[in-house]
Parts: structure tokens; C-alpha cells; sequence
């Protein structure tokens, strides 16, 4: 089994530690299907509902003295319209691409911005401060988009392969 070191400036502070590569591998590979299943899975079910719409959520899921709850009223009345589908779609496709490896850094970062949105919309938190299970799953797609948890097993490793990618390199941005 394959060990490194790895050695860092973490908030100034120096860091170093040691780590096995394979179980490295192992972890972010099944975060990122397990990601993309929780994604897709949440996105499919309301593609495939044709009663579901955001406005069910923004009108009667967001709890009492949430400090947002202005915009959430608008969001409901004048923009459903685009963010029933954005929603839909948004979460599927955010599944897919995680489990297939594909787009991982793109797609992570769009599902933190999803999971930071949902997080406003559950506050005032009722088990916890600032923590709850929308913070979790933000920062872990940020781990495995740092990471290119999409080279795992992943499309991504053969997408950079593409000469589109090779003559821009700034595409890599996207993957990993």
C-alpha cells in the first residue's frame, strides 16, 4: 500500500502527515458516487413528479423567522416558473455527473451552491447553530472537487485526454 507525505500551510500553520494513496482513492471515489446518488436521486424523483414544484417548498417548508423569508415568497410567486425545472434538472445532472466522474469540480461547485441556498432556506436552524447536513454536504463537494475526485474512476481522466482540452487548458478548471 502506497503512502506520501504531504506537507502544507493550512491558516498559516504548517502541516504534515502521512496517508495511505489507495484508501485516498477508495474514500473520494464512494463520496462521489454517494454524492451523486443523493444528488440524482432527490432530482430524478421531482423530474418524474409532474405535481412538484419549488413553490410547495418556498411557501410552506421554510420555517418561522427565517430571515429570508421575503425572498422566498418572491421566488415562489414570480420565478417558479424557471426554478421548478432549474431545480429539477440542476440536481439530476449534478448526480450523473458525479457518479459518472465527469465535470466533478463544475458540477461540485454548483451543488455547493445549491446546498448553501437550502441551508438559508432551513433557517433559524432547529439542531444547531450553524451546522446542519446542508453545510456538510457543501464543504464535502468541496473536498472532492480540491481533490479532482472525478480522476478516480472517473471520465474526467479521459476527458483532459481530449485534444479540445489540451489546446485549452483553462477547461481543466471544469474537471477533475
Amino acid at each position: 500500500m502506497a503512502t506520501r507525505e504531504l506537507e502544507s500551510k493550512v491558516f498559516g500553520w504548517d502541516v504534515q502527515f502521512t496517508y495511505s494513496e489507495t484508501w485516498i482513492g477508495y474514500a473520494l471515489f464512494s463520496l462521489r458516487v454517494i454524492m451523486g446518488w443523493t444528488f440524482f436521486y432527490a432530482g430524478i424523483t421531482k423530474v418524474l413528479d409532474p405535481e412538484w414544484s419549488v413553490r410547495g417548498f418556498l411557501l410552506h417548508a421554510i420555517p418561522e423567522g427565517n430571515p429570508f423569508t421575503g425572498l422566498w415568497t418572491v421566488m415562489a410567486n414570480d420565478w417558479a416558473w424557471l426554478l421548478t425545472p432549474m431545480n429539477q434538472v440542476g440536481l439530476t445532472l449534478i448526480g450523473l455527473a458525479l457518479i459518472l466522474g465527469a465535470f466533478v469540480r463544475f458540477s461540485a461547485f454548483w451543488g455547493a451552491v445549491m446546498m448553501l441556498f437550502y441551508w438559508a432556506a432551513a433557517l433559524p436552524l432547529e439542531n444547531g447553530l450553524v451546522i446542519d447536513d446542508h453545510i456538510v454536504y457543501a464543504l464535502l463537494l468541496f473536498g472532492l472537487g480540491a481533490f479532482g475526485a472525478g480522476r478516480i474512476l472517473g471520465l474526467d481522466d479521459r476527458i483532459e485526454e481530449l485534444d479540445i482540452v489540451e489546446e485549452n487548458p483553462r477547461l481543466r478548471l471544469f474537471l477533475g
